[in-house]
C-alpha cells in the first residue's frame, strides 16, 4: 500500500512531516530518480534518495523506537546546523544508523532543561501536533514588580502578535527583592511563547528551565549537556500520551 512520502520518511526517522515537505519544496528528495513533489505517495518498493543519498525504506521502518531524555543547557540551538556556528543539541548525541534525532519542539537559545529526541518521526509529530495539548512546565526567574493583576491577566489571557495566549497555571516559588521564582505551566509550544509574555507585563526572564514535558520530569541525576536513553515503558508512555 501507498502511503505520502512525508509520512513514509518521518517514520524512518528522517525528520518531522513539516521539514520533510520543506525538502520537498527545496528539491532534496528524489523518488525513482525523479524530483518529489508535496502529495506524492510511495512504496516501499521504491527508491527514495534524500541529499543523493539512498534510503533504505523497509530497514528504517522497522528500525527500533528509541527516545533520548536530554538535559539540555543554555547556549545551544534546536537543530541541526546553524549559520552562525553555534552549539547544537545534536553535537552530543550519539550516532543513529540510516536515520537521524528528532527534536520533540524546541527550547530557545536562553532556555535550558528537559528536551526529548526520537528517531520516530511520527512519535515525534504527534507530541508536537496543538492537538495533543501536552503540557510544559517551566521555572522562571523574573526580574521586576509582579502585582496579583499581572498574574490575573497572564492566565486569562494577552494579546500577542501571533494571537491570544495564556498560562494554565502560575505559582509562585519564591526570591528575594524584584528577583522571584516562578513556575508556569502552558499547554502549547510556540516560539518564545513563556518569555513573550513576561515581557508583555514588562517584567525581564533572567532564567528560563524546561522541568516537565507531559508526564517526564527532568531527573536531578541527568546533570546538563548529559543524555539518558528511555526504556521501554518510558516509550510506551509516551506513546500513549501522543495518542499513538
Amino acid at each position: 500500500m501507498s502511503e505520502k512520502i512525508q509520512k513514509v520518511l518521518a517514520a524512518a526517522g528522517l525528520g518531522s512531516r513539516r521539514q520533510i515537505e520543506v525538502w520537498i519544496q527545496e528539491g532534496r528528495i528524489k523518488v525513482d530518480g525523479s524530483l518529489a513533489k508535496l502529495g506524492d505517495r510511495i512504496t516501499e518498493e521504491q527508491t527514495v534518495a534524500v541529499d543523493g543519498r539512498e534510503i533504505q525504506l523497509v530497514k528504517s521502518q522497522s528500525q527500533k523506537c528509541r527516545v533520548l531524555l536530554y538535559h539540555k543547557p543554555e547556549g545551544e540551538i534546536c537543530s541541526h546546523s546553524d549559520p552562525e556556528k553555534r552549539p547544537t543539541v545534536f553535537d552530543r548525541l550519539p550516532l543513529i544508523r540510516n536515520g537521524r534525532w528528532i527534536s520533540v519542539g524546541r527550547l530557545d537559545f536562553n532556555t535550558s532543561g528537559v528536551l526529548l529526541l526520537t528517531n520516530d518521526g511520527e512519535l515525534a509529530n504527534r507530541l508536537m501536533h496543538p492537538s495533543a495539548e501536552i503540557e510544559r512546565e517551566y521555572a522562571v526567574r523574573v526580574q521586576g514588580e509582579v502585582t496579583p493583576a499581572m498574574l490575573t491577566k497572564m492566565k486569562k489571557g494577552v494579546e500577542l502578535n501571533d494571537g491570544l495566549a495564556h498560562f494554565d497555571e502560575i505559582t509562585d516559588a519564591g526570591g528575594e527583592g524584584t528577583n522571584r521564582w516562578y513556575h508556569v505551566i502552558v499547554r502549547e509550544g510556540r516560539n518564545r511563547l513563556v518569555r513573550r509574555l513576561w515581557e508583555a507585563m514588562d517584567v525581564r526572564v533572567s532564567r528560563l528551565i524546561r522541568i516537565r514535558f507531559g508526564s517526564i520530569t527532568l531527573p536531578r541525576s541527568i546533570k546538563r549537556g548529559r543524555w539518558e536513553e528511555m526504556n521501554r515503558d518510558g516509550i510506551d508512555e509516551l506513546k500513549q500520551m501522543a495518542g499513538l
